[in-house]
């Protein structure tokens, strides 16, 4: 038996990596605010509901996974929360609201969860960050401050875990269409065409392609080596230093 933990599984990256573990055989646990019924309905699952600011709601997160299971081999830290804003508009209270849900929150359930894959001497945690980890991107200050600080953290775990056998690795997705996606451009902060064409590969991410990098970082048989590194999943955004018209003139 083998057990994954996914947070934000209600939809978009969360929902279709719960579906990818189910189908490869775990048994799940899916954390969430809003109900998982149609996730994985066939399952061996338990839905947790609840606020991921509430450190006692992932304390209690953790006894029932060790209740019903006695162990953990995936965390999966997806949830989070986008705030769109010049840097100088930004509130201290903004800013913590993004910084428990995005960074206090995985390092919570990293801390919690990991206790028992150090029992076990193994495990895998899979912070999911961004492009925006590894780069600037203007009017996202709290967002980008972090995910840049979840990298870090996945780095130090690493360092500090992967001698006592639990890896920890981070997928870095560019634009993906999910629910969040919407939510943002409802705001007119950037449209379909701005991305696609940022993007070497033309297109949005979709959720399953950022899944299938997680289970691939989640698999010992095929990333038992691979530790403390940021995959990036952005169709070669990070990649490209192009200007805009010589990047469309190769298209």
């Amino acid at each position: 038996m083998k057990v994954a933990i996914v947070t934000g599984a209600a939809q978009g990256i969360g929902r279709r990596t719960s579906e990818l573990f189910s189908e490869a055989g775990y048994s799940i646990a899916l954390i969430d605010r809003q109900p998982c019924p149609t996730v994985a309905p066939s399952a061996d699952r338990e839905e947790l509901l609840g606020d991921l600011t509430d450190e006692g709601f992932i304390a209690h997160c953790v006894e029932v996974v060790r209740a019903r299971w006695g162990r953990a081999d995936v965390l999966v830290n997806n949830a989070g929360i986008s705030f769109i804003a010049p840097a100088e508009t930004v509130s201290a209270s903004d800013l913590r609201r993004v910084l428990e849900v995005n960074l206090v929150a995985p390092f919570l359930l990293s801390r919690g969860f990991g206790a028992m894959m150090l029992e076990q001497w193994q495990g895998s945690i899979v912070n999911i960050a961004s492009i925006a980890g590894l780069t600037g991107i203007g009017d996202r200050s709290a967002y980008n401050a972090s995910k840049h600080g979840l990298i870090g953290l996945t780095r130090t775990l690493a360092a500090e875990w992967g001698a006592r056998g639990v890896r920890s690795n981070a997928v870095c997705p560019g634009w993906v269409k999910t629910e969040m996606d919407h939510v943002d451009q409802a705001s007119s902060a950037y449209t379909d065409d701005d991305i696609i064409g940022r993007v070497p590969m033309a297109r949005f991410a979709t959720p399953d392609d950022i899944a299938r990098a997680v289970l691939f970082l989640a698999d010992p048989t095929q990333s038992g080596f691979v530790n403390g590194h940021t995959l990036a999943v952005d169709g070669g955004w990070t990649a490209d230093g192009s200007w805009q018209s010589l990047r469309m003139s190769h298209r």
